[in-house]
């Protein structure tokens, strides 16, 4: 039966991905739970199988485009697949306990913290050299088993965890081949996801017919719209939404939510205004050379 305030919702959700880039099962998922009343489980399964119908639509993409390092997929991909199918039966022990809830919520705090740290990448610019990088198999490997493991679990990381472990270990790879690198991987990984979801999950088909109804139209407009909207606004709107999703999945009380909530727009406030005044400081040490106009004929 198809949900009209669920596929309502998935477009919403969607959206923010299509502008953002990031945040898909780390929203999904908890609007599920949070706001449908499904079991985590459920919500997981669906939103993994919804996740393996869209991915390969970016990555191919981006593989057109050459901005993927295949070596660096095949490596996390070695690592990822198996452990995201063994996450589907620590995901299915773990749902007796609710413990899928709360994985999920440490998972969502774990993206916070990937966020800022890619944040923090970004502004010293260390993705933009051009220079080859050289693969590094056995950390490249355990990145993608614990990425694999998590996203098996709570369906978060594919994208938010593994993006910012790719900026740790590769700093000079280029932005695009990052962006690129990152989706590819994950098609691999979160189809093995959803397929131990469907075989030993709580996969519903329901659900994941109105998640994909909602997501694809969202997704689409999202970046479409994305070159106009203020990029550094919608990435902090996006961390504080995943604080507080985390926090009430943690069942955080009230008092602690708003305090935490309070603190983290104050710190992206402080970090934007001194962000600011850095980059007028740098204007005025070192500014644009003016370059002459060219002459008429």
């Amino acid at each position: 039966m198809i949900d009209l305030p669920l596929i309502a919702g998935s477009f919403v959700v969607a959206v923010v991905v299509g502008l953002t880039g990031m945040g898909g099962g780390a929203l999904m998922t908890p609007m599920m739970m949070l706001f449908f009343n499904v079991p985590p489980l459920a919500a997981v399964s669906s939103d993994l199988v919804a996740s393996a119908v869209m991915k390969p639509v970016g990555s191919v993409v981006h593989l057109r485009r050459g901005t993927v390092n295949l070596h660096l997929v095949g490596w996390l991909a070695a690592g990822s697949v198996p452990t995201a199918f063994c996450g589907v039966f620590l995901a299915r022990a773990f749902a007796v306990t609710d413990a899928v809830k709360y994985a999920l919520g440490v998972a969502l705090l774990l993206a916070v913290a990937g966020m800022a740290l890619k944040s923090w990448f970004a502004g010293r610019g260390g993705t933009s050299s051009a220079h080859e990088i050289v693969v590094r198999p056995i950390p490249t490997v355990l990145v993608g088993m614990v990425g694999g493991l998590v996203v098996g679990v709570s369906s978060v990381g594919s994208g938010s965890l593994i993006i910012v472990a790719l900026l740790v270990l590769y700093p000079t790879l280029k932005a695009n081949q990052l962006v690129g690198t990152d989706l590819v991987q994950a098609v691999p990984l979160v189809a093995a996801a959803a397929l131990g979801h469907v075989l030993f999950g709580d996969f519903q088909l329901d659900l994941t017919v109105s998640l994909l109804i909602g997501s694809i139209p969202g997704v689409y407009l999202g970046a479409r719209i994305s070159s106009r909207a203020p990029g550094g606004l919608i990435r902090a709107m996006l961390a504080v939404v995943l604080l507080a999703s985390a926090l009430k999945l943690l069942d955080a009380g009230d008092v602690v939510t708003v305090c935490a909530l309070v603190a983290a727009v104050v710190v992206i406030v402080a970090g934007a205004l001194l962000r600011r005044r850095a980059a007028a400081r740098r204007a005025v040490a070192d500014p644009a050379p003016q370059v002459p106009a060219r002459a008429r004929p």
